[in-house]
């Protein structure tokens, strides 16, 4: 993790309040100047396309919007300066993304790169899907494992880790300094 700066991992289940939570601690964040968004859904039904217009309804107009479903390091790299902070939200539907386009283990290894030299203040949104059933299907029970894998490998790149339950956060880790 790059000196001066707090990656914070943002991790809920659906409708968990992790996204308001998240949005919430960086405008409340006093040393930012510019806030970016990184959206990582797309829009490939009606009911996405109205969650994805309630995200953007509800978001604070100082938010500058970017789209990333795929090449999120690139996205990361492109906004990566002190006084920025960068949501990215949300890193499941991009895991989706990766493992539909099969460019997983790349997409993978270069976000963890990208976040442990981030100059940036990050808050990585992602939903926590481990804690149900083991999935019947094969594609399903993947992208259980590999968001698991990479929310461990993430919790012990990022100085901050909380779980948002009921819209209640908890701190899992805090090393902020």
């Amino acid at each position: 993790m790059a000196e001066g700066r707090c990656a914070h991992l943002v991790l809920g289940g659906a409708r968990s309040g992790k996204s308001a939570f998240a949005e919430a601690q960086a405008l409340a964040a006093g040393d930012v100047g510019r806030w970016v968004y990184v959206a990582t859904a797309r829009a490939q039904d009606s009911e996405m396309q109205d969650r994805i217009d309630r995200h953007r309804a509800r978001r604070d107009p100082r938010w500058e919007t970017v789209e990333a479903p795929l090449d999120l390091a690139a996205a990361l790299a492109r906004h990566d300066a002190p006084g920025t902070c960068v949501l990215v939200d949300c890193l499941t539907l991009w895991l989706t993304n990766a493992l539909t386009e099969d460019c997983w283990p790349a997409e993978r290894e270069a976000l963890l790169t990208a976040v442990a030299a981030s100059r940036a203040r990050l808050l990585l949104v992602s939903n926590e899907v481990g804690s149900g059933v083991v999935p019947m299907g094969a594609l399903s029970r993947t992208f259980v494992d590999e968001a698991g894998r990479l929310h461990q490998r993430l919790a012990a790149t990022c100085a901050r880790v909380t779980l948002v339950v009921a819209g209640l956060p908890t701190t899992l880790k805090d090393d902020c300094p």
